[in-house]
Formats: structure tokens, sequence, C-alpha cells
């Protein structure tokens, strides 16, 4: 795919919805850590419906270890592998606590560090509560990027490369959002919704369809 195409994508994308976000719920840059460790595998309303709950009650690392791993698991225990998220969680507020005062880091080395946060976590958090241009590959964004030709690749860490190397720098902040979204609900994996797709004209996917 030629950059002319790239950057009118991104164009459309940002022009049918200027001011991209996560559809997980959270205040706090602790908030939205636990809700991303909560929503590996599980579905952002899942997250929100639990975190509705919880957040009330510890929104803090300090509240959360007072409210203890038993606890936990009651208020997440409809999202799966909740019992190693909760333990996770737990883990995690102890470190922040230890190492960090409380804080959520601000690196990706040290987010990487803390117990249940990989790669596509961290790049969330950087993103989404510090304001970096990371780029968090998650299965809707590998789909996409494979399947319009943006950035094709045979893994997630390639699809990320090749994305941070290819998209714009002034649509880099808000790429993942746009690409989660579009991947959520219009290039769906089963059944893409070709003929409502905003960028139809300029995908390279072979099996596109109109309907």
């Amino acid at each position: 795919m030629n950059p002319a195409k790239r950057r009118e994508i991104f164009t459309r994308l940002k022009a049918a919805n200027p001011h991209p976000t996560t559809e997980l719920k959270y205040k706090t840059p602790f908030e939205l850590l636990v809700a991303v460790v909560l929503s590996a595998q599980a579905t952002d309303v899942s997250v929100n419906a639990a975190t509705r709950h919880l957040f009330p009650v510890a929104n803090t690392p300090q509240k959360m270890l007072a409210l203890g791993e038993a606890k936990l698991r009651d208020y997440v225990q409809r999202i799966g592998l909740y019992k190693t998220k909760a333990k996770h969680i737990i883990q995690l507020c102890r470190l922040l606590l230890e190492k960090h005062s409380g804080q959520v880091p601000q690196t990706r080395e040290e987010l990487e560090a803390l117990p249940g946060v990989g790669r596509k976590t961290a790049n969330v958090v950087l993103n989404t509560a510090f304001g970096q241009p990371t780029i968090a590959v998650d299965t809707h964004i590998f789909r996409v990027a494979n399947r319009t030709n943006i950035a094709p690749g045979k893994d997630v860490l390639e699809v990320e490369k090749k994305l941070l190397k290819f998209v714009p720098d002034e649509f880099k902040h808000d790429a993942h959002h746009w690409l989660i979204l579009h991947g959520r609900y219009l290039c769906q994996a089963r059944k893409p919704k070709c003929g409502a797709c905003i960028i139809y004209d300029l995908c390279e996917y072979k099996g596109k369809n109109e309907n």
C-alpha cells in the first residue's frame, strides 16, 4: 500500500471520529491499568460491568490491597480468567506501592515488569493514560492491518512495528483506537460489513464485497 492511500485512510477515519478513545470506563491511570489487565480475552462490556461496582470501593493500589484477593475475585468473577487476573492485580498493586510510590509508571519497561502486564497492555496505558504515540495490536487491529494491507505482518509485533513506521505522525496517537473500533464494528472477522465501510475503495482486501 502506498503512503498516499494510507494517509487518506486515516484522514477519513479521523473525519468520522475526531476524538476516539477506549470503550473501557476509567477516571485515573490506575483504573485504566486495572481495566486493561481485566480485559485480556474478555469484552470491554464485561469489564465495565465489573469495574462499575469495583472502582467506587477500590480505586487506588492501597484500597485494592485492603480489599484483598478473595473479595476482588467476587467483583470480577464473571470475567474470563478472573482468578489469575485478581492475583495479578493484587501483586501489581503491591509493586506500585513498593517501587513507584503508588503511581502508575510511564515507561514500557516499568509497566511490563508488573504482573499481568504485557506489551499490549503497556501500550494501551502509555497511549490512553499518558498520551504517548504507541499502538497496541490486538486481534482486531491485527486483522484490519493485514486485511486492508495497511501494515501486513505475520505476528502482532511485526504489525505494531509496521504501523509505527507507516502511519503518518499526526495520526499515530489515535491510530490504535480507530483501527480497533473499525475491526470491532465493521471489519469483523467472519463477515466484514464492507458495504458500510468508509475506506472500502482504499482497502486492498481481495475478499471484500459491497454487501
